[in-house]
């Protein structure tokens, strides 16, 4: 006698299309009830794809990389609060014995930040400079990465202010080198200076995008690159500001001039056509278990805000080449007690977690 685990539903499987009810059997999702005597424990709820982060550090903290035991709190935390895919965007920790734990997301990871020499957080990146040998190799890394992280710019202390970290020759083939070995390549970036060339060196993608205007989006948008705002994150830039004040006015004024225009940035990048997906830049200095905090704050207030964001986490899914809900689709999910789509507030508050099959109680449930 199998355990099986029916969910009465609905089962969200696009931003319009739905199914009423399904079972999961063996780990895997099915829309047909299964046939046979079965131990049946049926959960109520709106299910929903387990969630994506797109953007976190598991193996970091503010201080650089970390034990496994907190690496494995890391993970716990984002999947007791629903993100059960995440798109790790760069780590100096080793974090593949991840891979064989059944009970902790799945991560596609970056590999450890790459960076100019004193132009990042010290401990996160391996630092190159753009003539060292074996530059574009670091850039892209062992092909089983999938991603490739680059520092695209950070606070030029000679200048005051943010400034790009690469020539565009060095951007150029160092996504070369990453994109045969089959990587993507993407690139933290801040300001609006050092979009240009990352577009135009090829990348596939923008962490946090705050610099992006009206040409560098309908460039992105047209070559298909996608940004990854990390909302939460640029919360933090007001802080940032302050504490650079004194030394850097520049800087702290350019940092709360971006801060200032970051929602309005997403969604003209948005309007434009530019895909757009959530990640809460968890680790470092921010807390794991935001991707319900991230999805909210788009600064979209129309009653049919949620919508979008379901659509746009559908589509992150895909993005990482990782399925939906789907007949026979490995069962990771994620089960509310409303539709987000009309109700985002819902994501705070899972009433079951489902990842590999198996059933987790989020973190502080009764």
């Amino acid at each position: 006698m199998a355990d099986v685990l029916h969910l009465a539903g609905p089962v969200l499987t696009g931003p319009s299309e739905q199914h009423d009810e399904a079972w999961v059997l063996g780990g895997r999702l099915t829309f047909e009830r299964p046939d046979g005597d079965h131990d049946v424990t049926t959960v109520d709820g709106v299910v929903l794809p387990g969630l994506v982060d797109a953007h976190c550090h598991v193996g970091l903290d503010a201080h650089g990389a970390v034990p496994r035991d907190v690496q494995r709190t890391q993970a716990e935390t984002d999947r007791d609060t629903g993100a059960l895919l995440l798109r790790d965007a760069g780590s100096p920790a080793d974090t593949r014995w991840i891979d064989d734990a059944d009970d902790l997301p799945r991560i596609v990871r970056a590999g450890r930040h790459l960076a100019r020499p004193g132009r990042y957080i010290r401990n996160f990146a391996h630092e190159i400079e753009p003539d060292q040998p074996g530059r574009p190799r670091a850039a892209g890394g062992p092909a089983r990465r999938r991603v490739g992280r680059l520092v695209g710019d950070w606070i030029d202390r000679s200048v005051g202010d943010l400034a790009p970290c690469w020539p565009l020759d060095a951007l150029t083939e160092a996504v070369r080198v990453a994109h045969e070995e089959g990587a993507r390549v993407t690139a933290h970036v801040f300001g609006a200076d050092a979009v240009p060339d990352l577009l135009a060196a090829g990348l596939d993608c923008l962490e946090h995008a705050t610099g992006l205007d009206a040409d560098t989006a309908a460039l992105a948008a047209a070559r298909g690159v996608a940004i990854v705002p990390t909302l939460v994150n640029i919360a933090t830039f007001p802080g940032i500001a302050a504490r650079g004040r004194e030394r850097y006015p520049t800087y702290a004024a350019h940092m709360l001039d971006l801060h200032a225009r970051r929602h309005a940035t997403v969604r003209a990048a948005h309007e434009a056509g530019v895909p757009v997906y959530c990640g809460t830049d968890a680790g470092g200095s921010l807390p794991h278990g935001l991707v319900a905090d991230e999805v909210a704050e788009p600064g979209d207030r129309r009653p049919d805000a949620g919508r979008g964001g379901v659509g746009r986490h559908l589509g992150a899914r895909e993005w990482l080449g990782r399925g939906g809900l789907v007949e026979g689709a490995p069962a990771d999910l994620v089960v509310l007690p409303a539709d987000p789509r009309t109700d985002v507030s819902a994501l705070r508050h899972p009433t079951a977690v489902v990842l590999r099959g198996r059933a987790f109680r989020p973190a502080g449930a009764a």
